[in-house]
């Protein structure tokens, strides 16, 4: 069975972006970046691939993303993000999306489940904090970018009540930039 992945760029104070969804805070520079692009090639937006040569890479790991419309319309964001991927973004909101990004309106949960149950890689939930929180009994892994910055306040990890669910750390990375890599596995 497929797993679904959390994972995302977060903050020593736990926000995945700044209040208004930007998330210029973010280290985008450092020996982090070559070193997470080259195991999780998957992540990269499709326009930016070729730019670090990652243009004819094969999906490592993910073969779908799921995102809230948030995530999926940062300010400068793009209309088929990940067209590498199969692209869900889940909004109770009307949207004018390309052919290639499937819109969710209801029973996320539900279908979750029903991507799990499917053959193929992993699932990438991309963002954001409310759908996190929403999917949180569906959450098998949580990779988690720790950046070595405070934003004060913004879009927490987990953005709503849920459940308490234990995870155990299974990796970690340090990279000179500041930037922790750690894996979490549900337990």
């Amino acid at each position: 069975m497929r797993k679904l992945v959390y994972y995302v760029a977060v903050t020593l104070d736990g926000f995945i972006a700044a209040e208004d969804g930007t998330f210029d805070g973010f280290i985008f520079e450092g020996d982090h970046m070559a070193g997470i692009n080259a195991h999780y090639p998957d992540t990269v937006p499709t326009q930016f691939r070729a730019a670090v040569e990652l243009a004819d890479a094969p999906n490592q790991h993910f073969d779908t993303v799921l995102m809230g419309r948030h995530t999926y319309q940062v300010p400068g964001g793009l209309a088929s993000p990940y067209a590498h991927l199969r692209q869900f973004v889940v909004t109770s909101a009307d949207l004018d999306t390309p052919a290639d990004v499937e819109v969710v309106r209801e029973d996320v949960v539900g279908r979750v489940q029903a991507l799990k149950a499917e053959d193929g890689l992993d699932i990438w939930l991309c963002g954001g904090g409310k759908l996190a929180a929403t999917l949180l009994p569906e959450i098998d892994r949580l990779l988690l970018k720790i950046h070595p910055v405070v934003f004060g306040r913004g879009i927490p990890l987990f953005d709503g009540k849920a459940d308490i669910r234990k995870f155990a750390r299974t990796d970690a990375t340090l990279f000179e930039s500041g930037v922790s890599f750690m894996t979490y596995d549900r337990v």
